[in-house]
């Protein structure tokens, strides 16, 4: 048994570990951003809009998981993609307009770590939990 419980246990650290992928993508970009000479405002502008709308999605689908109305927690879901799409995209467009190549490298930079959290969203959306809370169900 305990064997199987050691299984679990690994089974969820793999989750958790897979979950902040992105941010450690985001970790190893930095020095591949100073070896290769790219623009380091673009690096702290696609870091900034990454870590701010990955919070704001936490504490939003916090939000939406606790409400007890159903449109509720869609209208927090849906307002918060928009108006995070809208903010990421304005900050980039921002400084793209300073600096052509730092607006290049943010969206690059950007667009690898949402699609990086993207795929791991859906790998893990559809296992629900973790195997250590669905075995104690």
């Amino acid at each position: 048994m305990s064997t199987r419980a050691t299984a679990l246990s690994d089974d969820a650290k793999v989750l958790r570990v897979l979950r902040y992928l992105d941010l450690g993508a985001l970790v190893v970009a930095l020095p591949l951003f100073l070896l290769a000479g790219l623009p380091m405002l673009g690096y702290a502008v696609a870091a900034g809009a990454w870590i701010l709308q990955r919070g704001a999605r936490e504490l939003i689908q916090r939000r939406a998981m606790a409400a007890s109305d159903v449109r509720t927690a869609a209208g927090l879901t849906a307002a918060s993609m928009i108006v995070r799409g809208w903010v990421v995209a304005l900050a980039i467009f921002a400084v793209g307009l300073s600096d052509s190549e730092a607006g290049l490298a943010a969206a690059v930079l950007f667009l690898f770590l949402f699609t990086l959290a993207f795929t791991m969203q859906a790998i893990l959306r559809p296992l629900g939990t973790t195997p250590a809370s669905r075995g104690r169900r």
